[in-house]
């Protein structure tokens, strides 16, 4: 039976379980925040749980403003908009309340109005770039002084990205349309409250989207070349917890159980993916940036067709992962048979060209992009232009390899 109540403090401090959005101004207090910026989309601070959030402070002695002027695949220009809010009010303290968007935005805030640098120096092709696995980038540690970023709560509302648990944040350069990932150690938040309840809103597409999202997190950082045998733990169990209660959580939106254990899974793909991601994340983030398609949902779309490809280098883990899974046959054809059933359970497209038809100018876009794009190197076969475009062009047909 999952408890209702838990503190946990890896990786960083996580307070876990229903209702725990309470605790909002006691986490506030607890970290020094007075006058707390409060950071989420256009549309979900129209909501009343947003809006409580920000009264609940209030009625606590935190006032507390509202920085919303985001949406979903955010731009670098909604992150300076919001840095320039955080200084004109003299803000101490960022609260990222919502999905990925809001978190990762809320996170670039802190990092950009602490530090004043461009964004763009935290990214692959940044100055203060030292790796190309952002995930294993702590020499940043040495070269910025990270002492003065202010604190940050993560409230997540959905369950895929885990940014509530991550370093890094994903941002489009507005001048290039291309998906960049910022990154800097103390962009952690620093503390997280995991609450199953703010997740009950969520319709089932965005369940399902969101759920494929997580899986994707934990499956790349399990495939992943390199000795990380804590990352491969984590991503295990979050694909088991994700193959029992994913569906439940899109059958019975206002189910706890099936939310709150939703909710860990993707806070566990992001804790995971510190090990690395591959070409499903490659491939997905020049689609996002330039056709504004759901990051989970592209991410499901792609992950079939990328472990294929990868076939020749991950079988064995893949049948390892099968056995985990309780699959019937403990086979990698078994794992892919699973996966293509689940997609099609819970309504994903087989195909990429069921949401967007990919003309050849846009492949000479898409496919170097996919290929620099800083997940590359983490996948576990190493790919060219020619896999990349192949790996596209297999997704438009529906042709796994």
């Amino acid at each position: 039976m999952l408890k209702i109540r838990e503190n946990w403090g890896y990786p960083n401090t996580v307070w876990f379980g229903n209702q725990r959005i309470e605790d909002l101004p006691k986490a506030c207090k607890i970290l020094g925040i007075k006058r707390p910026l409060f950071v989420t989309d256009v549309d979900l601070i129209k909501t009343s749980m947003a809006l409580n959030a920000v009264e609940l402070n209030k009625k606590n002695s935190v006032p507390t403003e509202v920085f919303s002027n985001l949406k979903g695949n955010p731009l670098g220009s909604h992150v300076q908009k919001g840095v320039e809010k955080f200084k004109s009010g003299n803000h101490d303290g960022i609260i990222a309340f919502g999905g990925g968007s809001s978190l990762d935005v809320g996170k670039s805030i802190a990092l950009q109005a602490s530090l004043g640098r461009p964004l763009w120096d935290f990214t692959d092709g940044g100055s203060f770039w030292k790796e190309n696995n952002y995930g294993k980038s702590m020499a940043l540690n040495r070269i910025s002084n990270p002492d003065n970023i202010k604190p940050i709560i993560a409230v997540p509302t959905t369950a895929g990205t885990g940014s509530e648990t991550s370093r890094a944040a994903a941002i489009i350069n507005d001048e290039t349309k291309v998906k960049k990932i910022v990154f800097h150690p103390k962009m952690l938040p620093t503390l997280t409250i995991l609450d199953p309840q703010l997740t009950t809103g969520m319709p089932s597409f965005l369940t399902a989207a969101t759920g494929m999202d997580a899986f994707a997190h934990n499956l790349e950082a399990y495939c992943a070349p390199g000795y990380h045998p804590m990352a491969d733990g984590i991503a295990l169990e979050g694909m088991l917890l994700i193959k029992k209660w994913l569906e439940i959580a899109i059958k019975d939106g206002k189910n706890l159980e099936a939310r709150g254990h939703m909710l860990t899974a993707s806070s566990m793909g992001a804790t995971a993916f510190q090990k690395g991601l591959g070409a499903i994340h490659s491939l997905s983030h020049p689609v996002n940036s330039l056709f504004n398609i759901h990051h989970g949902l592209s991410n499901g779309i792609f992950m079939p067709y990328v472990v294929t490809f990868n076939r020749s280098v991950i079988e064995k883990k893949i049948s390892k992962l099968s056995e985990y899974l309780e699959l019937e046959n403990k086979t990698f054809n078994a794992f892919v048979d699973w996966t293509l059933e689940l997609r099609e359970k819970i309504k994903i497209p087989h195909k990429l060209s069921e949401l967007v038809k990919l003309t050849n100018k846009d492949m000479e876009l898409v496919v170097p992009m996919a290929l620099n794009d800083p997940c590359t190197p983490g996948n576990p076969k190493k790919t060219n232009l020619d896999d990349m475009r192949i790996m596209y062009e297999y997704s438009l047909e529906g042709k796994l390899f």
